[in-house]
């Protein structure tokens, strides 16, 4: 599961890179198409009484200008009097993207599961434990989710934001105590990707087949299967920012590596949630800049929170430049680095599962280690992101050493 010989994680790189691109793709035109039904949802206006639209059973109406076009959008109460012959449907946009993000999370995290979810300062756990653990999420957030939703909390737009929001945060805390603190935020995110296209596959598009059913059968369709689709179009419409950050978080071990990630992230996706709210109120013709300014300021409280201390900078030796105790102590890093870092950080990784050094980063010369003790030390000794998921056992004594080296001027000894 970890490796596959010589070619392996050349064609795992190639293939991450492609479907990540995909995915990125489809996500955008997924998101998109949220955002603009959304929007069409909160701004079209009511057609006259009496009017034709009105008598045609039009909802709402308005008038739009497009890339030198004009466009006319118009919404039915439930469904016009005879069905169009040709009828757009919005589903692919959605489908895609979970099937793309469901191959990369495959691609870089199952295949790869010891390096990439397994973290043993978090819990022991075999691949297929971790893989496990990740599948049982998606498949357990849904349904908690659909039968929230078909509860009478359902009824109460309030009370079950704040259920799910709750209920979204506790799985959080519990992935992160099972896995990896990048595998955990990811799965939360992928947890909530399951639930957006599950809304779309198992309630949204039969909802819509049955009332165009219902309509060639010569019926009139009943507006309970709209009523539906709509709120669960709505609770996407609010997933979107949360997964668009958990998307990038990867790259941000101070969010995933802190003590208390599962909170973190939770004050992120609620930050998210009060900046989507901000923009679907505006499109109803109310601006209230008490909600983006909510989430501001709980990203700004967040990021003072959980900002590293200052490294307490030791005085640079007098003029005599470098000494025997500098030569000494870099030494020790580098056999820390070699021992530690250089499996994944080096022009020819060793490491099963990576072709090249992650970030580009590499570390397998004195002068790379050199040029790269900033980052060492954010990483190693700050955040202790690195080496990713402990995969090597750096010790605590050991991160104390790189610190103390960095922290007396990063120093190599040579004149």
């Amino acid at each position: 599961m970890d490796g596959f010989g010589y070619l392996g994680p050349y064609a795992l790189e190639w293939f991450n890179m492609l479907v990540r691109w995909l995915h990125i793709i489809t996500g955008i035109a997924w998101i998109g198409a949220s955002f603009y039904f959304v929007w069409l949802d909160n701004t079209i206006r009511p057609p006259a009484p009496g009017s034709e639209l009105a008598r045609k059973g039009v909802a709402g109406e308005l008038w739009a200008v497009h890339g030198g076009g004009f466009y006319n959008p118009q919404k039915y109460l439930v469904a016009p009097a005879e069905l169009p012959r040709e009828l757009h449907w919005f589903k692919w946009e959605a489908y895609s993207t979970w099937i793309s993000g469901f191959a990369l999370l495959v691609i870089v995290y199952y295949l790869n599961a010891q390096a990439m979810m397994v973290d043993r300062s978090v819990a022991d756990l075999t691949s297929w434990q971790a893989v496990g653990i990740g599948l049982a999420s998606l498949v357990i957030g849904w349904i908690v989710y659909d039968l929230l939703c078909r509860s009478p909390l359902g009824k109460h737009d309030l009370a079950f934001g704040l259920t799910i929001f709750a209920f979204l945060v506790l799985s959080s805390y519990v992935l992160t105590h099972l896995l990896s603190g990048r595998a955990a935020y990811l799965h939360v995110g992928a947890m909530i990707g399951t639930m957006m296209v599950a809304n779309v596959a198992m309630l949204i598009i039969p909802g819509q087949r049955k009332m165009i059913n219902a309509m060639l059968a010569g019926d009139k369709p009943d507006p309970i299967h709209g009523i539906k689709a709509k709120q669960r179009s709505v609770h996407n419409n609010y997933f979107t920012l949360p997964v668009l950050f958990i998307m990038i978080s990867n790259h941000y071990a101070m969010t995933y590596r802190h003590e208390y990630s599962w909170a973190v992230l939770g004050v992120i996706m609620a930050a998210g949630v009060l900046i989507r709210h901000f923009f679907n109120l505006r499109h109803k013709g109310r601006v209230e800049w008490k909600y983006p300014v909510a989430g501001v300021a709980l990203l700004a409280i967040l990021a003072f929170a959980i900002a590293p201390k200052a490294p307490v900078q030791v005085k640079a030796q007098a003029e005599g430049g470098a000494t025997e105790d500098d030569a000494a102590r870099f030494a020790q890093v580098r056999t820390i680095i070699d021992q530690r870092c250089v499996s994944c950080h080096a022009q020819h990784p060793t490491q099963p599962g990576f072709a090249t050094a992650p970030g580009g980063v590499m570390l397998h010369t004195p002068e790379l280690v050199s040029q790269n003790a900033q980052r060492i030390y954010q990483q190693t000794v700050q955040m202790k992101a690195m080496p990713l998921a402990n995969l090597t056992n750096m010790t605590d004594a050991e991160r104390a050493q790189v610190g103390a080296w960095f922290e007396a001027g990063a120093k190599t000894g040579q004149p």
